[in-house]
C-alpha cells in the first residue's frame, strides 16, 4: 500500500534532499520551503529513515481535510481511526505548526487534537492513551494552513540527525544533517582529500567518515515506525541487514581536523571513537594559520566561531584576514566552503566567493561561502616549463 510522506529537512537543503529519495526510488517527489513531500510503501518508509543523511523526520499523512475554526479540527480529527495506527497502551504527543493559520492559539488547537484522539480511543476501546511530552512512543504532527489541516504520524520517532554517534560536544555544535548536506553541497566525494581546521567535536569529520565507509546513518538506533501496528518487524529487520553488509571495514578516508582548542580535539577524538571511525580521520591540534594541505588538491569544509559575546566580533575581524592569507599561500588549488552568519568573513578575509548559499543552522540565518582557491603564478610557470 501507498502512503503520502513529508521529510523535513535544514532549509536550504530541500534539493539535496530530492536527490536522495530520488536514488531511494520515491514517487511523487515535490519539495517546499524546509522539505520534500514524496510517496511510496512502508519498506520506503523504513530505508528512508535508515538512509538519509539529510532529513530531519519522516512523516507520514494519515488525514487531510477543510477547517474554520477549533470545532471543525476536533471533529476532523475524531474521523481518524487513531486506533488502526497504534495500541491505547502508547503514549503520545501532539505538535502543531501553522502557516496563515486562523485560529487564535496553537496551543489551544494542540489541546482540541490531544483530546479528539484520546475521546476516538475512548469511544472504540472504553480507554484513551496516555501523553507524554518527553519520550513519547507515538508522536501526531499537525499542519494547519490559512484553511486546511493535515495530520501526520512521524515515522522517526526523535530527529534523523540524532545519529547515537556524538557522545559528547562542544558549545554550538552543528547537527549532523546540516553538516552531511554541507559536504554534499561542497560536491565533497569519498576518496577526495577532505580537511576541517575548525573541527570543533568533529560533526563534519564523523558524517564524512560514515559517507566514505557506505554506513547507514540510522544503524545504530530505533524509530517511531517500529512502535506503530502496521510495523513490518521481518520487513525492518531485511532492510536493515542489507545496509549492515555493505558498510566498509573502517580504514583511512584521507579525512583529516584539526582545532586550536585541545579540549575539542579531545571531545572530536573520543566521539569518534565510540562510533568506531578514529582509523578513518587524521587528528591534530593546530591553529588555522599554523595547518598543512595534506594533498595537493581537496575540499576544506569548516564552521568558524560567531561572535556572539561582546569583543568577539574584534577578535574575529583580526582572524578572518589571518586565515585568508593561510588559504591564498598554502590551499591553492582547493575548494574552501564555510558556513557562518557573519557576513563580513569572505570581505575580511579578502577573498572573493563564488557562490553563497543561504542555509539555516536551527533558527540562525547563515551562508554557505564557496571559495575556490586558484593556484598562483608560481604553479603557472612551473606548468610552462
Amino acid at each position: 500500500m501507498n502512503y503520502t510522506f513529508f521529510a523535513t529537512c535544514p532549509r536550504g537543503l530541500e534539493l539535496v534532499l530530492v536527490e536522495e529519495l530520488q536514488a531511494l526510488n520515491a514517487g511523487e517527489i515535490n519539495h517546499t520551503d524546509g522539505g520534500v513531500s514524496f510517496s511510496g510503501d512502508m519498506e520506503l518508509c523504513y530505508r528512508a529513515n535508515l538512509h538519509s543523511r539529510i532529513a530531519t523526520r519522516i512523516l507520514m499523512q494519515v488525514s487531510r481535510g477543510k477547517y474554520a475554526n477549533e470545532e471543525d479540527l476536533y471533529q476532523g480529527v475524531m474521523k481518524v481511526y487513531w486506533q488502526k495506527w497504534f495500541e491505547v497502551e502508547s503514549d503520545f504527543m501532539v505538535k502543531v505548526t501553522g502557516v496563515k493559520c486562523p485560529l487564535k492559539s496553537l496551543e489551544f488547537a494542540t489541546l482540541k487534537i490531544k483530546d479528539a484522539v484520546c475521546d476516538r480511543f475512548r469511544e472504540a476501546t472504553g480507554s484513551r492513551p496516555s501523553i507524554d511530552t518527553h519520550k513519547p512512543q507515538v508522536r501526531i504532527h499537525a499542519y494547519l494552513a490559512a484553511d486546511y489541516y493535515q495530520l501526520y504520524l512521524d515515522t522517526s520517532g526523535s530527529a534523523l540527525y540524532q545519529r547515537g554517534q556524538r557522545q559528547s560536544s562542544i558549545e554550538a555544535p552543528l547537527r549532523e544533517n546540516l553538516a552531511a548536506g554541507i559536504l554534499k553541497l561542497a560536491g565533497w566525494v569519498p576518496g577526495t582529500p577532505l580537511m576541517d581546521p575548525m573541527c570543533g567535536s568533529g560533526t563534519f569529520l564523523l558524517e564524512a567518515a560514515m559517507m566514505a565507509l557506505d554506513i547507514a546513518p540510522g544503524q545504530n538506533r530505533k524509530f517511531g515506525f517500529e512502535n506503530l501496528r502496521n510495523f513490518d518487524a521481518r520487513s525492518w529487520k531485511s532492510i536493515r541487514e542489507e545496509a549492515l553488509s555493505k558498510s566498509k571495514p573502517v580504514s583511512f578516508q584521507r579525512i583529516y581536523g584539526s582545532d586550536m582548542d585541545l579540549r575539542a580535539i579531545r571531545i572530536a577524538k573520543n566521539n569518534l571513537e565510540e562510533a568506531g571511525l578514529l582509523a578513518a580521520v587524521q587528528l591534530t591540534k593546530a591553529e588555522f594559520t599554523e595547518v598543512i594541505p595534506p594533498a595537493e588538491v581537496g575540499v576544506m569544509v569548516a564552521n568558524p566561531p560567531y561572535g556572539v559575546r561582546i569583543g568577539e566580533d574584534e577578535q574575529l575581524a583580526e582572524l578572518y584576514p589571518k586565515m585568508g592569507e593561510t588559504l591564498k599561500r598554502k590551499f591553492a588549488g582547493w575548494r574552501a566552503y564555510f558556513l557562518t552568519n557573519d557576513m563580513r568573513l569572505p570581505k575580511l578575509m579578502r577573498l572573493a566567493p563564488s557562490k553563497r548559499t543561504p542555509l539555516f543552522n536551527g533558527p540562525l540565518e547563515c551562508r554557505l561561502f564557496e571559495i575556490k582557491l586558484v593556484a598562483g603564478s608560481n604553479r603557472k610557470e612551473r606548468k610552462d616549463e
